[in-house]
Parts: C-alpha cells; structure tokens; sequence
C-alpha cells in the first residue's frame, strides 16, 4: 500500500485497510520507503504510550540508507536537538517547562484576544457578501492566536505565516521547507534573545524563567516547535468545525459556539491525521504483526478515530479521540485546552457578526485537500448579506 497515494476522503480507504490488514499495515512512504501504518485505535494508543518499545528518536531508523537527502518528508524526520525528539528525563523536563509556560496564560484574556481577532478579521470581509473561511478566516485566525500566546507583533505575521505554511508542507520542495524553518528558527532566537533581555508576560518569558533553566537556543527550539505544531491543526479545527456548522448537519439551530461541532470535526476529520512517528526500540509484536528494532511506525490519528473500538455506534462525541495525540509525546497540557479557546472564539463570532452567513456551494462540493498527513477543507467558501 502507498500511503502517499491515499485519497481526499481516506475513511474508507481506512476501512478497507483494516478488513484487510488488521490495526497494523506494512505500507511505503514517498519513494517506496517501508514503514507501518497503525490504524486500531488501542494499537495507537499503545504505540504512543509505550516509550519503552516504540521511541521518539528518529536516529534508529533502520532504513536511514534508503532514504536520500531530498526525501519530502525530510523536514519531518530529521533530528533536531528540540522537545520533539528528545526522550525520558530530557523530554519530561522540555516538555514539563513548555506545558507550565503554556499554563500561565490567562484563560479569560486570551479568549477576549481571540475574539478581538475573529472580528477584526471579519471586518476585512464584511461588506463584501461572501469570502473564503479557510484563507480568509481560519488561517489567519489561528496564526494570529499563536503570535499573541508567543508575543510576536501582529506585523510579523504575514511573513511568519508564508514560513509555517511552508515548513508544514510534505508535499512540496525540500529546499523551501528547509528554508522556512531555519528562518522561523531565527525569528524564534531573536524572540528569546529579546526576551532574555527583557522579560514580559507571555510564553518565552515564563519558559526561559523556568526552573529547568532552557539554554536561549533550546527554548528557541521548543518555541519553533510549539509555532508549527500549533498553527495549521488549529486552522484545520476551526476550518472542519465551521463546515459542520454552516453544513447544516446535526448542530444546525443550536449555539455556533458549543462544543459539540468542534469535538465531531475532531472525531470526523481530525486536522492531523497521521504522525511520523516513532521507532522500534527492539523486535516486538504489534497487531500480530512482528516490528523488528528501527522500523518505523505511522501513527494513524485519523484511522483510530475511525476504529469501531474508539466510539460505539449512536454514541454521541466525547474527547477520547486521538486528535491531541496520546502518551508522553501527544501535545502537552494545556495545549489542547488553548486551541479549543481559539477555536471556540471563530466558530462563534461568525454568525454572531453575520448572521444569515451560509455556504456558497453544496455541502457535498466541498473539496479536502488530499494527504495522508492532514486533513482540512481546501476551501469554504461562504455568502450573506454584506455589512453595511
């Protein structure tokens, strides 16, 4: 199986995969490069939370001779000395400082952020009648959020959102990705050597204050990584939940802001939906499947959301799904938390601004954008009646 072929709309493709494969798929990467794909839910939830046996250090690949220096997903296996790849007592402590600098965010005031953002840029649009919520709306909404929690000025944006776009894209050129991210790698220095110098009240200040003492260039790192992370699977969320919304399915008449729209675009379409990855520590079976020591396993977010054993049927959504990760290497609390305040902010100020807003095409018409590493509309585009 070619992962890299996989179609705009994989759950059926996931399905078709479990029938005949198991939870555990031997399936080629970009340039037939073996790994396996994990689609059980409870396979995913052990790879991911077994450190022991499936580990985060890209270095023991054992198919690193197959693969060239201009693989695509390159950028997305490539060591790098940050809490991404780090392990044990290492990543505990990265990722215990990132997550504590992450909860001195004020809940309250970032939530009034988040609106001041959805509304300005509504007003960019409102007196034109239609617009596209992806480019237009859930994109910028979703950076923007990420540079108030960091602290970087809104005129940065703009350029920060071409390199996070870039440094996030699996398909595209080797080169420009490299290229983005030691540029967002250099913005992010500069943002710690600023505030190293004079701290403030937002993340890379309480990080490099905190007690497992971050050298300038880890933070820096971590930083990087919390930006790239968070951004696109943001955009994703807000973007999946306002088709939801606007699609007229089971959430139309009740409030454009609840919580339940943004947990079924989790569940249905989950911004992320699969994750490489992580390394066999040593030989195992898994799925019974036999993984030898190096091999690289998928995680498929996106098919373990849809494995029978994650949601019975006619249950309603809760948040046992995948979407945030699972294990020491999911994303750190309260990551999760701080994109559900964003993301709750741009589902409800639409209607709220404009109220007869709808989608400008059939539901069914919407196009996704195909990849078996992410998952959001390619477009939304949206009518109502212009803002005088």
């Amino acid at each position: 199986m070619k992962l890299y072929g996989l179609a705009a709309d994989p759950v059926e493709v996931y399905r078709t995969l479990r029938e005949r494969h198991g939870p555990v798929v031997p399936v080629l990467l970009d340039g037939d490069v073996p790994a396996w794909l994990v689609l059980g839910y409870r396979e995913v939830c052990r790879v991911a939370g077994d450190a022991r046996t499936f580990a985060r250090d890209c270095r023991r690949w054992n198919a690193w001779d197959r693969v060239p220096e201009d693989w695509p997903l390159m950028p997305h296996v490539g060591w790098t000395p940050s809490v991404v790849f780090a392990e044990g007592a290492e990543h505990r402590r990265r990722s215990g400082a990132l997550g504590e600098a992450l909860d001195g965010v004020r809940r309250p005031e970032m939530a009034l952020a988040c609106r001041r953002i959805a509304d300005g840029l509504i007003d960019g649009f409102a007196a034109d009648g239609r617009a596209d919520l992806v480019d237009g709306y859930a994109r910028p909404m979703s950076l923007l959020a990420v540079a108030w929690l960091l602290g970087l000025p809104e005129e940065d944006v703009p350029e920060l959102a071409e390199e996070a776009d870039a440094a996030r894209n699996v398909t595209g050129a080797v080169d420009s990705c490299k290229d983005a991210h030691r540029r967002m790698h250099a913005r992010m220095q500069r943002l710690v050597g600023e505030r190293r110098y004079r701290a403030r009240d937002d993340v890379p200040s309480r990080l490099l204050a905190h007690p497992a003492g971050l050298t300038d260039e880890e933070a820096a790192l971590d930083l990087l990584a919390l930006l790239v992370s968070a951004h696109r699977p943001t955009a994703d969320w807000i973007a999946s939940a306002l088709r939801v919304v606007l699609a007229g399915g089971a959430f139309a008449g009740e409030p454009r802001g609840d919580g339940d729209a943004l947990r079924e675009a989790l569940w249905e379409d989950t911004p992320v939906q699969g994750v490489i990855g992580r390394w066999a520590v040593h030989d195992c079976v898994l799925g019974d499947r036999r993984i030898h020591r190096g091999d690289l396993l998928v995680l498929g977010l996106g098919a373990a959301n849809a494995d029978p054993h994650a949601q019975p049927d006619g249950a309603a959504p809760n948040r046992a799904h995948l979407s945030f990760g699972h294990g020491e290497h999911g994303c750190p609390p309260p990551a999760p938390e701080l994109a559900e305040v964003v993301a709750r902010a741009a589902v409800a100020a639409l209607p709220d601004r404009l109220a007869d807003v709808r989608l400008a095409v059939p539901a069914a018409d919407l196009e996704w954008r195909p990849s078996p590493w992410t998952r959001g509309p390619a477009a939304l585009p949206v009518e109502f009646t212009p803002e005088c």
